[in-house]
């Protein structure tokens, strides 16, 4: 399969290539040539396939002949190794726990699958590559575990200095080897624009084996079309074949990644753009004008985007017909304090536990389903990171009653390592330069 630039069809490059040259020189985003619409026996009979297998087919439609099948098939076994529950809480209301990875995020999904892959295409013996990422939260995390040790790879972690979690920061700054952070006084769009400006940047390129890993990077966004396929199969098994997904978004790959699967023929009724104050796109769903802007802090930091990058892939998929997109997406945005709120009341109808954004997610689903005849379609909304991250916003009498799993127990007493820059890009070039 080939994949071509947003900015450029005529501009296509090997999935290779795209993976480790992750943002095209134009500053588009590469997306697949076609998308194909995989066989109706598979889709009708998704509650007879295991997870793994249902990311090999889909991932094999997507990619054709670039990795060949007894290798992919490893890749997604090893990538893929811990198991995403719908679990049902009320009538018509599920909740698609994405936290079972070792970094108790969904980015586990794409960060460990996306290693994998550049790790097979690595050959011995070529130039070290050099991974950035920008991180509102939890993607560094994620990705940190997913490359570390993996051979004749470097990552640079840059997240917003005090913009993150206790827990979330030892993630990104206790691992060592061959990973690194750099602390930044700024906002995530500050982190995620030096990190795009670098990918341009022709010094940097000529020293450095450069790419990403945000959801920049289409091989970070193939594999998080997986758990909505495998949702959509576990809801089979109970009967449930309408179904509506809510979504925290942020720099929106996770709702690209739905989007992607829908496209791929997966029926799904609907989407929920679901953010916090950070409401460009929301605002843009009513308005018809798209007006990014500064990121504010909220307690759902992850969420903290004020310009998603992802963006420009979903208008991609709808420019033959725009109006299509609003058809198939409604947005709704949140205080901090509906926020709370919403986990306040989570807690008390199910006795269950919801991090910052996955309670978005969850009013947002109400929201909609208030407008909405009543019917048997399946409401689901994501819940994308452990509430044991976030244990200084929960409510304390919430927050007591979380089971903290044992990789958060070996963070305790690590020391944090980072490098600590401004907002100017010259700084974090030199930094690069000057720790080659």
């Amino acid at each position: 399969m080939k994949f071509y630039s947003t900015n450029n069809v005529n501009h296509q490059v090997s999935f290779k290539e795209a993976v480790f040259n992750s943002m095209p020189q134009d500053r588009g985003l590469y997306m697949p040539m076609s998308i194909p619409r995989l066989d109706d026996k598979f889709l009708n009979n998704l509650d007879s396939y295991t997870l793994p297998e249902i990311a090999f087919h889909v991932a094999k439609n997507l990619l054709g002949d670039d990795i060949p099948d007894k290798d992919l098939q490893s890749i997604i076994h090893d990538a893929i190794n811990f198991y995403a529950p719908v679990i049902g809480l009320e009538e018509s209301v599920y909740v698609l726990e994405l936290f079972h990875g070792p970094s108790l995020a969904f980015k586990d999904f794409g960060a460990r699958f996306m290693s994998r892959v550049m790790s097979y295409f690595l050959q011995e013996g070529e130039k070290m590559l050099d991974v950035l990422v920008a991180t509102s939260g939890d993607t560094g995390g994620a990705v940190a575990l997913g490359f570390l040790g993996v051979p004749n790879t470097r990552v640079t972690i840059l997240y917003p200095k005090g913009k993150v979690s206790g827990i979330q920061e030892l993630q990104l700054t206790t691992n060592g080897q061959n990973i690194r952070s750099v602390e930044i006084d700024g906002t995530f769009d500050d982190c995620q624009a030096m990190v795009k400006k670098a990918f341009t940047d022709p010094e940097l390129n000529k020293e450095f084996r450069l790419t990403s890993a945000n959801s920049i990077n289409i091989a970070r966004l193939i594999p998080q079309t997986f758990y909505y396929f495998n949702a959509c199969a576990q809801l089979l098994k109970e009967g449930k074949d309408r179904v509506v997904f809510s979504v925290p978004s942020g720099n929106f790959g996770n709702l690209g990644a739905g989007i992607l699967a829908w496209k791929m023929g997966l029926p799904v009724e609907h989407f929920i753009a679901a953010t916090n104050a950070n409401d460009t796109v929301p605002e843009f769903l009513k308005s018809g004008v798209y007006y990014p802007k500064p990121s504010v802090q909220t307690i759902a930091n992850a969420m903290d985007v004020g310009d998603p990058s992802n963006w420009v892939r979903i208008q991609d998929m709808f420019k033959t017909d725009p109006q299509q997109l609003k058809e198939l997406v409604s947005g709704f945005s949140y205080t901090d304090e509906e926020d709370v709120e919403a986990i306040e009341k989570i807690y008390s109808n199910y006795h269950y536990i919801a991090c910052p954004h996955t309670a978005i997610a969850w009013q947002a689903l109400k929201d909609w389903q208030q407008d909405q005849p009543t019917g048997r379609v399946s409401g689901v909304f994501l819940s994308t990171a452990h509430p044991c991250k976030f244990p200084d916003v929960l409510p304390k009498h919430i927050s007591r009653q979380i089971v903290i799993p044992e990789q958060v127990k070996t963070l305790e007493g690590k020391n944090k390592h980072a490098a600590a820059l401004g907002t100017d890009f010259e700084s974090f070039k030199t930094y690069l330069l000057d720790n080659k």
